[in-house]
């Protein structure tokens, strides 16, 4: 099989895999090909500075590749090693020169003939924007760039002199090379931007709005939704190697740099997490200082879709803690890989809201999701005692914000529902009526072989509540069967689906 070790991996990205993941967990019965599986991890970072090319970016295997038996290390030998290792300096010049700047110090740095005096408006306006730079600089300078030289690069480096093999570098950092190289990015473009919308450049740049669209849509969300997802296991695996003395002359070692700050590891690993929240007040800010109508509410929809996926880390979060908790401990960071990884990434949600389930003559409160390849049904239930702050939930859904913080909870129901194996059923207003469920319709979940493997009965709000929500079903699974016979699903190379054997 010699041609196929040497197959290019964007090739391997097409083939169709031949399998399927079985999971049974408390409240979750999933069916042999009821999970989405992965067709492939794209190497994104091949051409990149930030990229680790040693290291595989697919996150559901561990990275050993040693054979035999390790290497031992002793602390000694870490410390001889550390001792001669030399932190590389990341810091660009410009960058670190603006990110401490105010804009008015900037504009004299340029020589612009910009001033608040001229026009105050827009002057306002700019400094809202310079506020999203400037706290880029610091997240990807300060946070980013800190994990990855003085703590990823350094335990690299120590492994290539056989110390601290055993440690799985994915397990403590994820995908942190990927969000270095998006932040970067994201920097540069909105700097050319900026320059030329204060006249200190010409032409050449997207506008603002055009940038932030792409930017979020296309990278910084999923990026950090992938990050956000392995962040509680990173947490557990560091504290399971806190005992360690190795590790600890390691973690030690990094934390008296410089470059920390006085930060420890665990302060930095959670910046990510606290950029992802705070971008929808920032995006919010500039809008309010839009003078344009469309701009304004273009602004409003990133933000939005930035709070989908607080939404999206928060609920899965939730839902899948209550799964795990029965199940040991040294399994827990394998099984949320698999079920929330796979669930969510690389999806829109379309629709969202409260219903009412009929379950064996009970009525049941429920918040279903409907994203643009499933539908996902959750039972609600309410526990004053864990209820949270406002701040803890930076969410614009107000209904569903408010049920965060009044401790509501959200465990799913049954599995998620493929939209090609879904039939929708209206029923009128006179049956409906007679039995006692107004504004009800039915979703119905098929097999591979069409047969009826599970009926939901729900209930609206208002007639006009259900209209929206099977307007917006129907809608879903028409773009999605339409899509798949225009180009199958397995070409994208950032898509899961279902797997055909079963």
């Amino acid at each position: 099989m010699e041609g196929s070790e040497k197959e290019p991996c964007h090739d391997r990205l097409y083939q169709r895999r031949r399998s399927s993941v079985v999971v049974s967990l408390p409240g979750l019965d999933v069916s042999p090909g009821d999970l989405f599986v992965s067709n492939g991890a794209a190497d994104l970072l091949n051409d990149s500075n930030f990229a680790d090319t040693k290291k595989s970016k697919w996150p559901f295997s561990r990275r050993s590749t040693s054979k035999g038996k390790p290497q031992t290390c002793t602390v000694s030998d870490i410390e001889k090693c550390l001792s001669t290792a030399q932190i590389q300096d990341w810091r660009n010049s410009e960058l670190q020169r603006f990110k401490d700047y105010s804009l008015a110090e900037f504009l004299q740095d340029q020589s612009s003939q910009v001033s608040a005096s001229s026009d105050p408006q827009g002057f306002k306006r700019q400094e809202t924007i310079w506020e999203l730079f400037t706290s880029e600089c610091v997240y990807f300078m300060d946070q980013l760039m800190v994990l990855k030289e003085v703590f990823s690069a350094t335990l690299t480096n120590l492994q290539v002199t056989h110390c601290l093999t055993d440690i799985d570098s994915w397990r403590l950092f994820a995908n942190l090379n990927e969000l270095c190289l998006v932040s970067s990015g994201f920097l540069n473009s909105l700097l050319r931007v900026i320059k030329n919308m204060l006249e200190i450049t010409e032409g050449g740049s997207p506008t603002l709005l055009d940038l932030l669209g792409k930017a979020f849509q296309e990278s910084i969300c999923h990026c950090l939704q992938t990050y956000c997802l392995n962040y509680s296991t990173a947490l557990l695996y560091l504290d399971s190697l806190k005992p360690r003395e190795d590790f600890g002359t390691y973690v030690k070692w990094c934390e008296r740099s410089k470059q920390c700050r006085r930060l420890h590891l665990r302060d930095l690993l959670v910046a990510p997490l606290q950029r992802l929240t705070r971008y929808p007040l920032l995006l919010r800010n500039i809008a309010k200082r839009c003078q344009k109508e469309d701009e304004t509410r273009g602004l409003e929809l990133i933000a939005e879709q930035v709070d989908k996926s607080i939404l999206f880390f928060l609920l899965f979060l939730l839902t899948m803690n209550q799964f795990l908790d029965s199940c040991p401990s040294n399994l827990k960071h394998l099984l949320k890989a698999v079920t929330l990884d796979n669930l969510i990434s690389h999806r829109s949600l379309l629709h969202e809201g409260k219903l009412v389930l009929t379950e064996n003559a009970k009525l049941i409160d429920v918040y279903m999701f409907l994203f643009d390849e499933f539908l996902l049904i959750t039972k609600m239930k309410r526990n004053k005692k864990r209820s949270v702050g406002p701040e803890q939930n930076p969410l614009k859904n107000l209904e569903l914000d408010q049920m965060l913080k009044e401790g509501c909870t959200f465990t799913v129901l049954d599995q998620p529902i493929s939209l090609d194996r879904l039939q929708l059923r209206n029923i009128d207003q006179l049956n409906a009526s007679s039995s006692g469920l107004p504004h009800s319709f039915i979703v119905m979940h098929q097999n591979r072989y069409q047969q009826c493997i599970g009926a939901f009965i729900l209930q609206a709000a208002s007639e006009a509540v259900k209209r929206v929500w099977m307007s917006k079903i129907e809608g879903a699974v028409t773009a999605l069967l339409k899509q798949d016979s225009q180009q199958a699903r397995v070409k994208s190379s950032s898509l899961w689906l279902e797997s055909s054997q079963i």
